[in-house]
């Protein structure tokens, strides 16, 4: 039972309650535990890999693979802020969160969020210049810029996580019952009592920035890539360059495709329970397809695993 203090018509809240599936009978709850956390330690597997492989491997010391690292950063980041609470309500039905839980959570979740949306239009750009300046390549993306261009990624996280969190806890709650698998926006706004117009119209604006303006970064970097791919004279050649920027691509379209179901979705069509299962694409199958899609559709992350795996059995002369 959360603690609480009634002041007027509203209260402070000291305690969240997480409703996750509730909703749904005990054995599918045992079920859906079994696959989240399968899914959740084959996440942090995947994704520490691609980060332990890339560093160790002086083959993938390129800005490539340091970008891939900060992107397999996210996901494991995300999980960490998400799936072991949820994880925590579907099996030992433990639902409180404290206020300051709640606001945390919130707070990296919008922290990792946007900057995921600024790296992966980093990578387009990291792309751009390999596939259409490749002779200046070196030059332009050496490792003072590879810095930078990580640094402008990951700031704008920062304001936008801060004040979003900060102002949206700061109105009063007329409820504890956060009707989701973890405090998000939408559902903990929903409990506040107060005139909310001014923070919906910031979050609205907000949302659309952070998401359009990387979005735009990638379009355009991804129409010279199509242009400059369509001039190379070989068929060959231009397999070549599209297989490197191949698995961004899908990173980049299930990305997106996540942000657009749940945050751009009509609200005629959105109920809670759907809004739950399409908040799921987003926090747990995305980064499990991360670490697949760049192991299993590029060569050098496989090759580079096979090395790290003889390496760490002391199997060096056997490497292929």
């Amino acid at each position: 039972i959360p603690i609480s203090m009634a002041e007027g018509n509203w209260t402070r809240v000291s305690e969240f309650i997480l409703m996750s599936f509730s909703s749904l009978p005990s054995e599918i709850q045992s079920l859906l535990f079994l696959i989240f956390l399968i899914t959740y330690l084959v996440t942090l597997l995947g994704n520490s890999l691609i980060i332990l492989v890339t560093l160790a491997d002086p083959m993938l010391h390129s800005p490539m693979y340091f970008f891939l690292r900060k992107l397999s950063f996210i996901e494991i980041g995300f999980n960490l802020v998400i799936v072991p609470k949820m994880l925590g309500t579907l099996i030992a039905q433990d639902t409180t969160i404290s206020f300051l839980g709640c606001a945390t959570q919130m707070y990296f979740f919008f922290f990792f969020g946007v900057f995921e949306c600024f790296l992966l239009a980093t990578m387009a750009y990291d792309r751009y210049v390999a596939i259409c300046n490749p002779l200046h390549y070196p030059v332009i993306m050496n490792p003072k810029t590879w810095a930078k261009l990580a640094v402008a990624s990951w700031f704008p996280g920062i304001p936008m996580a801060t004040v979003q969190t900060t102002w949206l806890f700061s109105f009063p709650f007329c409820g504890t019952k956060v009707n989701h698998f973890f405090c998000d926006s939408p559902p903990v706004l929903r409990l506040v009592c107060a005139d909310t117009a001014l923070f919906e119209i910031y979050a609205i604006v907000g949302t659309i920035l952070v998401v359009t303006i990387p979005c735009l970064l990638i379009l355009c970097s991804y129409t010279c890539i199509i242009a400059a791919i369509l001039k190379i004279p070989s068929a060959k050649g231009k397999h070549k360059a599209f297989s490197t920027c191949s698995s961004h691509l899908l990173v980049v379209s299930l990305f997106y495709v996540s942000l657009r179901l749940i945050y751009f979705h009509p609200k005629s069509n959105n109920s809670p329970e759907s809004k739950k299962v399409l908040s799921l694409s987003y926090t747990v199958m995305t980064p499990i397809l991360n670490p697949i899609i760049y192991s299993l559709r590029n060569n050098e992350v496989k090759n580079a695993l096979v090395r790290t795996f003889y390496k760490a059995l002391g199997l060096r002369d056997c490497i292929p």
